[in-house]
């Protein structure tokens, strides 16, 4: 099993959700405040399943 996060209120009077990005996650992908996610839903094996990317703006230099 993964990690659990809890859902709360993004503000009183939005019926939007936050939660908690695990440290874990965190240093995995080595996210920072302000950095976006992309939330996409799939249907695999005749469930829902959501997916969350990292959007990661490249800062200047060469890659490869």
């Amino acid at each position: 099993m993964g990690q659990i996060t809890v859902l709360t209120k993004a503000t009183s009077k939005s019926k939007s959700l936050r939660t908690t990005i695990p440290m874990g996650i965190v240093k995995q992908f080595n996210l920072s405040e302000g950095d976006k996610l992309n939330w996409e839903i799939k249907a695999e094996g005749g469930e829902l399943v959501i997916v969350v990317k990292p959007l990661k703006e490249k800062r200047g230099g060469k890659h490869g």
